[in-house]
């Protein structure tokens, strides 16, 4: 089950979507899933009612909001398309860390005033480019945010990056998992490692794990690089992530 909602935000209005379990009672633990960088589609929308259906009430945001409302990618175009690519690339500049802090805090006010979502802790996923944005929100709202999680997460650690979430870690009180594909070129191993570290350094609880085999934009289902396999693993390990965090 799902509705649309929208929520009042210092930079404008974000348009979501909240997805509970069907035919259950609320109110739920609240997981905020942010999509990769193709945006609102069919398959995130499929994946939000998934990890709903665990018991959850997901918040599905439009990270574009402030350029578009709705699904950004247009009806039988990929987001990997070469007329496509430029315009998400374009608008995903517009997500600084400071852009990012702003949404966070519109989010969980949205959360606090809709009623499928439980009072307390809560959770944050992303993937690709938004594994990072997952584990910044968990740093910025160590007191909400009790379990992050990014799968084929994209530059987590790059050298010399003062917006890398790796600076950010040591503020983490909540749970971290993460599922990177072994064939990532937007993760390689070094970077991997330097946040492994980071993590292992801050006290983090967390957990990193290769699917070998899957490649970047392994859940992504309107994708070429679309593992089922790895899909299947990726949602087994969120929901028991969920489980012993919420």
């Amino acid at each position: 089950m799902s509705r649309a909602i929208e929520i009042p935000a210092t930079d404008g209005t974000i348009d979501a979507h909240i997805f509970t379990p069907g035919n259950a009672v609320g109110p739920f633990p609240a997981v905020i899933l942010f999509t990769d960088i193709g945006g609102l589609r069919p398959c995130y929308h499929e994946k939000a009612q998934q990890v709903a259906n665990n018991g959850y009430a997901v918040l599905m945001p439009n990270v574009y909001y402030r350029d578009a409302q709705g699904s950004v990618v247009p009806e039988s175009k990929s987001f990997r398309d070469p007329d496509v690519r430029p315009t998400l690339l374009a608008y995903a500049g517009h997500l600084t860390p400071e852009a990012q802090s702003r949404d966070f805090i519109a989010l969980l006010n949205g959360i606090d005033n809709e009623a499928e979502f439980a009072d307390g802790k809560m959770a944050a996923v992303g993937y690709c480019m938004t594994g990072a944005f997952a584990l910044r929100m968990a740093a910025e709202h160590p007191d909400r945010v009790a379990a992050a999680a990014g799968f084929h997460s994209a530059r987590l650690a790059e050298a010399d990056d003062p917006n890398s979430p790796i600076h950010v870690v040591g503020n983490i009180q909540g749970h971290v998992y993460f599922g990177h594909a072994d064939q990532d070129e937007l993760l390689p191993p070094e970077q991997i490692a330097c946040m492994d570290a980071a993590l292992a350094a801050a006290g983090v609880h967390f957990t990193t794990e290769l699917y070998k085999g899957a490649a970047h934009g392994f859940t992504a289902k309107d994708a070429p690089s679309f593992n089922a396999t790895a899909y299947e693993l990726h949602l087994k390990r969120l929901a028991l992530l969920l489980e012993e965090t919420l």
